[in-house]
């Protein structure tokens, strides 16, 4: 049990580093003082433009990339392989650890972002062809409504969806799925609020199909 406690530790740590807050270091911002608060990759982009949010979510799904497809199998000096934690497992919750490391991080005041690039990052090392319906469903859903938040959302619970379709219900990756959709929604509760307000910001640059204004 050792190995699966120190490599989960791990990937909340490697979860824990922030995108935004790393770039915006170099421009001498901290995005959670502007637009939404949120320090993920839909506020760097309305409020620091399209590179700003470019290396934030390479950064972002790279360190969920790594959590999933590299930590599980690293050999740590003085750690042996547990034959008694399955890898499979192993795997789902280093890949987990870091998403919440993500949203809540140890090194930014647990002031995260909401974990959609992370996940994706995860799934890239996991499933794949997951990944291209997860990114289809996001960008239906923001031409439609122009809704990041929403279409998070969304994209996030067609993830254990597609699992189930594909028949691909491999308990450890199931789970994972499950809990990964779970978690952000909750982190995006605040957007749930505007939303019912009518108050959420809309990205208008992938807002494709909004309605149309006539008349003066």
């Amino acid at each position: 049990m050792l190995e699966l406690g120190l490599k989960t530790l791990i990937a909340y740590l490697l979860g824990s580093l922030m995108g935004a807050l790393l770039v915006g270091v170099l421009r001498g911002v901290d995005i959670r003082e502007l637009g939404s608060g949120n320090a993920g990759g839909t506020n760097a982009w309305r409020t620091q433009g399209f590179w700003f949010a470019a290396a934030t979510v390479a950064i972002d799904v790279g360190k969920g990339w790594l959590a999933a497809g590299w930590l599980p199998g690293l050999g740590i000096p003085g750690i042996d392989a547990d034959p008694a934690v399955d890898r499979g497992w192993l795997t789902a919750a280093c890949a987990a650890a870091a998403v919440i490391g993500h949203v809540w991080p140890l090194f930014h005041e647990f002031r995260g972002g909401k974990g959609g690039a992370t996940l994706v990052g995860a799934l890239l090392a996991l499933a794949p062809l997951i990944v291209a319906i997860v990114v289809a469903v996001w960008l239906v859903v923001v031409m439609l409504t122009g809704l990041a938040g929403l279409a998070t959302m969304t994209a996030a619970v067609s993830v254990p969806v597609a699992i189930w379709l594909l028949g691909r219900q491999g308990e450890p990756l199931l789970a994972f799925a499950i809990a990964m959709a779970a978690l952000i929604v909750l982190a995006h509760r605040s957007n749930i609020g505007r939303m019912n307000a009518g108050t959420e910001p809309r990205v208008n640059q992938l807002w494709l199909l909004r309605p149309r204004k006539y008349g003066p």
